[in-house]
């Protein structure tokens, strides 16, 4: 009997030290696998009439190699997938996309002298460069575009620079001294 009253205390001790173990080495709840929720621009247009919102749009082309990249690191990062799809219409645009697309009652079409969608050569202001990120505000007005590549903690703080409208009454270097 005395051995049964000392085995319970123990079996609850290692019992209590299991939880405790699993509870500090397990991952923190995050939205792993979660992806963006990637829209066309023509749906982003309908979407933005009824709930508005800005628009993000990811300008690549199939061969660029830091659009591939970020599509793998920056685009997967747990923190921008989720803020994002929180506040912000995001739009892939083919820059080489052979498909019509119609906005506000123009269609841009694929121009073969640019070698390039003319939507994107508006978007990107003729300057093109891939891969560029082009901030719509909520009226489909150009934000910025901004080219290169971004790391998820700079693309982040641009994203939550336009989302929260710091834009409106902080320049970006007085941003980003924070």
């Amino acid at each position: 009997m005395l051995q049964k009253i000392l085995l319970l205390p123990l079996l609850m001790l290692i019992l209590s030290g299991y939880t405790w173990h699993k509870a500090v080495t397990a991952e923190p709840i995050t939205q792993k696998g979660a992806t963006i929720n990637w829209i066309s621009i023509e749906e982003a247009a309908e979407k933005i009439k009824k709930q508005p919102r800005k628009v993000v749009v990811d300008v690549y082309t199939d061969w660029c190699g830091w659009c591939k990249k970020m599509d793998k690191s920056t685009f997967t990062d747990p923190a921008v997938v989720a803020y994002i799809n929180k506040n912000y219409y995001a739009v892939k645009l083919d820059a080489e996309g052979k498909k019509p697309i119609t906005l506000n009652g123009h269609t841009y079409t694929f121009k073969e002298q640019y070698r390039a969608h003319e939507l994107a050569v508006a978007l990107l202001q003729g300057q093109m460069s891939y891969p560029t990120t082009v901030y719509l505000d909520e009226k489909f007005n150009m934000l910025t575009p901004v080219p290169g590549y971004l790391d998820a903690n700079t693309f982040h703080q641009i994203l939550t620079y336009f989302g929260d409208n710091h834009h409106k009454s902080k320049t970006w270097e007085e941003y980003t001294k924070k």
